[in-house]
């Protein structure tokens, strides 16, 4: 698989923003969050395409989601290396509090109004229990910033909603237009760390076959 970049070594920070493969897919979808699931047998397949596509690059650093199905995606894309990925929960997809595992009717009988009320404010609503994606984004601030001390190639694996909510921040796109930004199950993302901020180099690169996200449970 060729993708649209060039992998070379270099000073400063690459960094290789994955996210995890497939999980389980269910009708009608529910709403995940950081429920701890494992993925399917097509996860497993991405996964161990997007080691093969990534195996030229010499990665000096791993870190992970502890979520499963982000260790098991960084496991399978490093089989055959000499590296174990770090898990870090500043990775974590968003906490949902109360509104994980359910349905969006659901969520509308449960909790009226509220639904809408994310709609309308996704930066800064909170589910019940859970985080708004401007706690996320914090928390991928966070985790940008403790990368300040490397150098070399980075692989970090974690999750739509988190890598949706960094790249905002890498891209100044206002965090209410999260979700125009495409994160497929093992969809990679390329960043350069350039001076005081970080460059995108590319989002949402695949290989093998993709599941679109429209088919992913909900953030």
């Amino acid at each position: 698989m060729h993708f649209p970049i060039e992998f070379h070594p270099g000073s400063g920070i690459r960094l290789y923003l994955l996210r995890h493969g497939q999980v389980a897919q269910v009708t009608p979808r529910r709403f995940l969050g950081q429920r701890d699931v494992a993925l399917d047998a097509h996860g497993i397949i991405q996964a161990r395409a997007m080691g093969q596509a990534l195996a030229q690059v010499s990665f000096d650093a791993v870190v992970c989601s502890d979520l499963e199905r982000a260790r098991q995606t960084a496991r399978l894309v490093l089989a055959g290396r000499q590296l174990t990925a770090t898990p870090t929960p500043l990775l974590r997809e968003i906490a949902l509090g109360d509104w994980e595992g359910l349905t969006v009717d659901e969520v509308r009988r449960q909790y009226p109004g509220e639904y809408e009320r994310r709609g309308a404010d996704m930066a800064g609503y909170r589910t019940p229990g859970g985080e708004s994606f401007g706690d996320v984004q914090t928390r991928a601030v966070r985790f940008l910033h403790s990368l300040e001390p490397l150098s070399g190639d980075i692989l970090a694996v974690a999750h739509g909603g988190f890598n949706r909510a960094l790249l905002c921040h890498a891209t100044g796109l206002d965090l209410s237009a999260l979700f125009s930004i495409d994160q497929d199950y093992c969809g990679l993302n390329v960043l350069e760390r350039t001076g005081d901020g970080w460059t995108v180099l590319g989002t949402n690169l695949r290989c093998g076959q993709a599941t679109p996200e429209s088919n992913s449970t909900p953030s």
